[in-house]
Parts: C-alpha cells; structure tokens; sequence
C-alpha cells in the first residue's frame, strides 16, 4: 500500500474513532496532517490532537484503545502529560496530545485543520489564540547572537569541550544564521518555515544557499571550518564588530 494513501487513511480511521465515541468531540491535523497535508509523503508521520469531551481527558490519555482498535499498536511513549509518541505495527508513527476544547487558548501550536469536529467545537480553534515563535525579526539581536556563540563555541573548542562547542557553533550560531537568511531572503517560499523549528526544510527554501549551510555544518571534527565559514559569511554580508571578529578569529 502506498504510503501516504495509508497515513490520509489512517488519519481519516482516527477522526472516525473519534466520532463514533460519545466523548470525543475533534480531530485537529497539524503540519502534513492538517493545513500542509499537501506536504505530507512517505517519511511524514501523523500530528494531531485529539479534542474531547470535559472531564473525560485522562480517560483518553490513558486507555489508548481508540487507537488499538484501528491497528495494533508496537510502540508507544508517554511524552508529554498530553499525550504520546506512538509507533503502529504498520509503520504509521504519530505524535499526539489529547485536550479539551477550553485548554486550546492556552497552548501554542501551529495553525491546523479539523479533520472532523462536532457542531460544538468552533472551527476557529484550529487557528492558535496563544501565538509565540523561533522565528525573530531584530537583524541586530540575531548577528550578535550569532558571533557571541561563535566565541563562545571555539573558546571551549580550546578547552577540550568538543560537545559543548559543537552545540554552540553548529546549532545555536547557526538557528541564527538560518533566521538571518530567512530575513534576507523572504523569497515565495516562505509558507515552508516551521515557526517551532527553524531548520526544517531550510534546503527547500534557500536552494542555492545549500552549499553555504553545508559548510556550516561539517560535524563536530569540523568546528573550526564550520565557525570559519559562518564568520566569513556574515563579515560579507553584515556590519561585523572589528574587535570581536579579531577575537573570533585568533580562535580559528
């Protein structure tokens, strides 16, 4: 069976299960399970949160059976108070949370689309009323963030802390980097940005910068090549502190 035909299908088994309980109230597909599905493919896996009746929030968290029913389950995991990590024995990994309608106002989420809701759960909840991001507009913000974690990332690279250094120059710096290109460069790909998660389908977004971001991310053996490459970049293309990129430098 083709992938996606059985992750639609098996999102569609959910929001059916959810319908024939007397307590369950939604289905709400976020990502490639809801207002993106047109990006879902065979690697995608099911996010989703299951909306439910009140009071009857735990009962669903902790008799999984609503999904059991539909297939046997191989694996699952309890990552959240909300909810679970689970693997079904076909293959079909979903991530989800249970919740009742009034808690929707209080949670971040990405905007998503109701696979199906009883006539009682208002459509507008599947846009997010509590809104915040990754994603940061204050060019000046990001670049000094970006340099301080280059410093900071080669000064424990000379200390022997090759983990923490790593961490520091080849996530941190360059999430900000990322952002900066973001910013730069808008372009009509915009609508690919995941606001949680800066990273995902940034080689999607800014193709030709692919050799760019490769050469910022050379592995932890690569540190130094790594710092080198983002430093050079944003001395080209920003307004670099003299002093500090000669401190940045001495490290390399």
């Amino acid at each position: 069976m083709d992938k996606v035909f059985k992750l639609k299908q098996r999102l569609q088994q959910i929001a059916d299960s959810l319908k024939t309980n007397p307590n369950g109230l939604g289905l709400l597909g976020l990502g490639s399970a809801g207002k993106e599905i047109e990006r879902m493919d065979e690697y995608s896996d099911l996010d989703f949160f299951a909306i439910v009746a009140e009071g009857y929030k735990q009962a669903f968290i902790d008799d999984l059976s609503w999904l059991s029913d539909l297939h046997d389950i191989a694996w699952c995991f309890k990552n959240t108070v909300d909810g679970y990590k689970l693997l079904f024995s076909d293959g079909v990994f979903c991530e989800f949370a249970v919740f009742e309608p009034n808690e929707l106002a209080h949670i971040e989420y990405s905007e998503g689309q109701f696979v199906w809701r009883d006539a009682s759960v208002n459509e507008t909840l599947k846009v997010p009323l509590k809104q915040s991001n990754s994603f940061n507009t204050d060019e000046a913000y990001l670049l000094g963030e970006l340099l301080s974690n280059l410093y900071v990332g080669l000064c424990r690279m000379k200390r022997g802390e090759l983990i923490s250094a790593t961490r520091f120059i080849q996530v941190y710096a360059l999430d900000r980097l990322i952002n900066l290109l973001d910013l730069r460069f808008p372009g009509a790909q915009s609508h690919l940005t995941d606001k949680f998660c800066l990273d995902r389908r940034v080689e999607q977004r800014h193709p030709q910068l692919q050799p760019l971001l490769l050469e910022c991310s050379q592995g932890a053996a690569g540190n130094i090549e790594s710092a080198r490459a983002m430093l050079t970049y944003v001395c080209e293309h920003y307004c670099v502190n003299a002093d500090l990129e000669a401190e940045i430098k001495a490290l390399l």
